[in-house]
């Protein structure tokens, strides 16, 4: 018996044991100059996206320090908030096609240096637009598509 893929929502709502903070190992040390490290939970990573008011920007590492802080940890992960963040935005299209009005406004969460995140849904055109209707300027540098100025629009 085929068993049915979760959507985006659920993906987004199954916490398992999540967020938990780890000590990290020798080489993981080294690796990243910390001893703890604090795996956020997805709804934990789109609480913070979802804060973001229109105007200002936030970057994956910009929700790693806020969860770090929140759980007094070293650092938060990059992998998985990266991970969590996708899931967020994928499950608020998700959302947004089912009528609901007030979702997480994903395209406002860059990668670090400004950079538009291009696996988010609809892709860089999609986020570009959006963030344009909101009155940031988005250029292209080399591949990738950057918000100019993105620093000073940061969310404290």
């Amino acid at each position: 018996m085929a068993t049915r893929k979760k959507s985006w929502i659920e993906k987004l709502n199954d916490s398992k044991d999540l967020p938990k903070v780890i000590k990290l190992t020798a080489t993981q040390q080294k690796k990243w100059g910390k001893k703890t490290m604090v795996i956020p939970s997805p709804l934990e990573v789109n609480a913070i996206m979802k804060r973001v008011p229109p105007g200002k920007l936030i970057t994956i590492n910009r929700i790693r320090e806020k969860i770090a802080r929140k759980h007094k940890a070293e650092i938060g992960c990059p992998i998985t908030t990266g991970i969590f963040s996708w899931i967020a935005a994928n499950a608020a299209e998700e959302a947004e096609k089912k009528g609901v009005k007030k979702t997480t406004p994903y395209w406002r969460t860059l990668k670090e240096g400004g950079v538009i995140n291009e696996k988010y849904p609809g892709g860089t055109e999609k986020q570009a637009l959006l963030l344009t209707q909101e009155g940031h300027l988005v250029v292209q540098k080399g591949r990738k598509w950057v918000v100019e100025g993105w620093e000073k629009r940061l969310m404290k």
